[in-house]
């Protein structure tokens, strides 16, 4: 007979033996950079593509909405192989609840052989707005269904990002442009992407880069962006009405935003395309903008855009003042990359004045007008940097201008005649004919 105290220490034996397999057992884990992704799966490779996958994706919002990168709940992520016990499992599933200590996001992949990075990347997309949306309601009510972010925010984001995806999007959106079958935008906001085929699908990513594009490109674009993606949670059934509270400038009461939303995307797959403005052609451009045509008891008057205390309280300034804010809002989409920040400063303020707002208009035109001057200064010194590294730097003649200067050689010589019997006797002749 086995004594009772050897038996409890057989028994804390098996019970120390049983936990230590299971805890050998469970998946390993990889921790991200900002430590907002916790990363389990089978592999080290693997956990480690996931987190730098993750961190960019968020980088790139937060980039996006300009925005800085605090959090509050972890996303765990559940990284493994496809099993051929469970054939029919899903690729993603997202499982968004409350619990006792908070909010829980934890997200399920299985990365198969037909699971692509733009899949992956929206799905932890996904995620990542839900925490951003979810993170001043911790209070949510444990069973409460979530709110998931749009289709056209997912697909949006991610198009407008990437060089690539911009670029092919320009061109898919370039057959309704020129068929003018351009998609209205309450028509676009009521489609549903899972049930769309796949040139359907690829029209509607088109779209999305669209819209997020005219999001951006508006008064306070990134703020405003930011904004709506925290107040969607509360938002309505009607997402014209959303967008219509978040971004009043584009979605006026006048029902202006359809006509500005074609206008748009016509521009975008007609301009976009092609090269981006260099910089003359960036203030060419500019200037011809800030000269505005006013009417007033019945004559067309010119007006720089500084001296708006002259004709901000003229009948026909609103309307100028809109379609100038429009007009450098697409202006931005082509212009020198240096030049874009001065120019949403113009466009927001073109948009204060069509709505009779003067305080400071002074001080911030000042400010992008020493903006403007600060540029073409840098400008110049780079051109001079240029001509001087170029003359001085060279280790040889560039060869640029060997022609040029071999015509010259040429033209200044003589031309050689030939002193053979019958070429004297045309030149003799052609003597005597001419005298």
């Amino acid at each position: 007979m086995i004594p009772s105290c050897r038996l409890g220490l057989i028994g804390l034996c098996c019970f120390i033996a049983f936990d230590s397999a299971m805890v050998a057992a469970e998946p390993e884990r990889s921790v991200s950079t900002s430590r907002q992704f916790v990363v389990y799966g089978p592999e080290l490779r693997l956990r480690g593509a996931i987190c730098d996958l993750a961190e960019q994706t968020k980088r790139d919002l937060l980039q996006l909405i300009d925005q800085r990168g605090e959090w509050t709940t972890p996303i765990v992520i559940n990284v493994r192989y496809p099993q051929a016990n469970l054939p029919e499992a899903p690729r993603a599933a997202l499982n968004f609840s409350q619990t006792g200590f908070g909010l829980k996001l934890q997200l399920d992949l299985i990365v198969a052989a037909g699971v692509t990075h733009p899949q992956l990347r929206r799905e932890i997309l996904r995620t990542i707005l839900l925490e951003r949306m979810y993170r001043g309601h911790p209070d949510v009510p444990a069973g409460t269904t979530y709110v998931s972010p749009p289709d056209w925010l997912l697909d949006g984001v991610p198009a407008q990002q990437a060089d690539s995806g911009s670029s092919a999007a320009v061109d898919i959106l370039a057959a309704p442009v020129s068929a003018k079958k351009i998609l209205s935008l309450a028509d676009f906001l009521r489609q549903r992407s899972d049930v769309l085929d796949a040139p359907g699908r690829s029209l509607y990513r088109a779209y999305s880069m669209a819209l997020v594009e005219f999001l951006l490109h508006g008064p306070e674009g990134r703020h405003r962006l930011a904004r709506f993606i925290s107040d969607l949670p509360s938002a309505s059934n009607d997402p014209m009405t959303d967008l219509r509270l978040h971004f009043p400038e584009l979605f006026d009461a006048n029902g202006s935003a359809e006509k500005e939303w074609t206008a748009f995307v016509a521009q975008l797959a007609t301009s976009q395309g092609c090269q981006l403005f260099g910089a003359e052609e960036t203030e060419r451009a500019l200037d011809e903008l800030l000269l505005l045509r006013i009417t007033n008891a019945g004559s067309e008057k010119r007006y720089s855009f500084d001296e708006f205390a002259n004709f901000i309280r003229m009948a026909s300034a609103k309307p100028a003042l809109v379609a100038l804010s429009r007009e450098l809002s697409i202006l931005s989409a082509r212009a020198n990359p240096i030049y874009q920040p001065i120019i949403l400063e113009y466009a927001e303020i073109a948009s204060l004045l069509a709505r009779g707002k003067t305080k400071r208009i002074a001080e911030r035109l000042a400010g992008v007008k020493l903006a403007r001057r600060s540029v073409a200064l840098q400008r110049q010194r780079i051109d001079d940097y240029m001509n001087w590294f170029e003359a001085t730097k060279s280790r040889g003649p560039s060869g640029a201008f060997d022609d040029y200067m071999r015509a010259a050689e040429l033209a200044t010589q003589r031309e050689q005649t030939r002193r053979d019997p019958i070429s004297l006797y045309l030149d003799a002749l052609e003597t005597q004919f001419q005298n």
